[in-house]
């Protein structure tokens, strides 16, 4: 397989978890794409971490003219017309898809449907509704750096969990990035650092509880995966991302 160039795997990590046009891929080929997408896995928590600074900065520079909610409300909106909504969409999907006793091939069947049933209308509800009760609840200095490192933490249990889990079927992210080795993992959490040290550096139990329940949570998704459909898939990974936000904003909060 042809490599793709270095600079090449932090712009498909740009392009796969935001709506921004890169231009500059279309001068690799498909095989060399592939090759990179595989390599982008360590660049999502920096992505991430974009991502979240767009967030915290309307959130702020909303509420210098809105109420807290509105504030965070437009935050929320800015961020899903920035993302395409991506992880709120596998949250929805992922809910839908183990709310019940479905298993194996009926589990990926209902992910792989874009419809959004009641337990997937819950878990996107709960999901987004969370994130702006916290968002309204601190103040916006500490939001600002608890955003920032949610979206980061978030995208790096992506990865974390890509890493331990292989992918089940032949479609999605998650097979295009296959098992992720260690030394992209440990890229990845090197690279994911840059957003989360400001939070630690003032909210360090915050932080500290928030790994350890990350660890907790992805052993337990881990095996939970395996028993119920064989692997992971790309919803699969978009909902840890959503859950590893939530934990980071709700242990700041507490």
């Amino acid at each position: 397989m042809t490599r793709a160039p270095l600079w090449a795997p932090p712009l498909l990590a740009l392009q796969f978890l935001t709506r921004l046009p890169v231009p500059v891929l279309a001068r690799i080929s498909a095989e060399q794409a592939a090759d990179g997408l595989a390599r982008a896995m360590a660049w999502l928590p920096i992505v991430g971490t974009l991502i979240g600074l767009v967030t915290a900065g309307v959130f702020v520079g909303a509420g210098a003219v809105w109420p807290p909610l509105v504030a965070a409300i437009l935050a929320l909106m800015v961020e899903g017309l920035l993302t395409g909504a991506f992880h709120e969409d596998a949250v929805a999907d992922f809910c839908d898809a183990f709310g019940g006793t479905a298993q194996g091939e009926t589990a990926l069947r209902i992910m792989k449907d874009s419809r959004i049933g009641t337990y997937g209308t819950l878990g996107l509800g709960l999901s987004v509704g969370l994130r702006l009760a916290v968002m309204v609840v601190l103040p916006a200095p500490v939001a600002v750096v608890a955003i920032v490192a949610a979206a980061t933490m978030g995208r790096l249990w992506a990865v974390l969990l890509a890493g331990v889990v292989a992918p089940v079927r032949s479609d999605g992210m998650a097979v295009r990035a296959g098992l992720v080795p260690p030394r992209r993992v440990a890229l990845a959490i090197v690279l994911a650092l840059p957003g989360i040290v400001p939070l630690a550096v003032s909210h360090l139990v915050p932080v500290t509880a928030s790994l350890f329940v990350g660890q907790v949570f992805l052993w337990w998704l881990a095996r939970f995966l395996r028993r119920r459909i064989g692997g992971s898939t790309g919803d699969c990974l978009g909902f840890a991302a959503c859950v590893g936000q939530l934990v980071v904003l709700l242990a700041v909060a507490a």
